[in-house]
């Protein structure tokens, strides 16, 4: 098991990025989540298969079709810090 934090910065909030993210995610077997901070950027925790996690970053790079990225930060995080599934806060 791996896990990561993201950090993702751009026009990030209101353009469906945690709800696509959110969608990503399940499809790559991860758990964890994805919510928007005071602000203006969105935070992910991924917890999963270390390739998924990869694989999930790629994504986030650029997002869904609304969103433009500016920059994604990554950090390690723990396992514990997720719960059952992956939700959208």
């Amino acid at each position: 098991m791996a896990a990561a934090r993201f950090w993702i910065e751009g026009q990030v909030q209101g353009v469906w990025f945690r709800a696509s993210t959110c969608e990503q995610a399940q499809q790559l077997g991860l758990r964890g989540h994805a919510r928007n901070l005071a602000d203006g950027r969105v935070e992910v925790l991924a917890v999963g298969d270390a390739g998924a996690i990869d694989r999930l970053d790629h994504w986030l790079q650029h997002g869904p079709p609304l969103a433009r990225v500016a920059s994604v930060r990554r950090e390690a995080a723990g396992e514990d810090e997720a719960g059952a599934g992956f939700t959208v806060g």
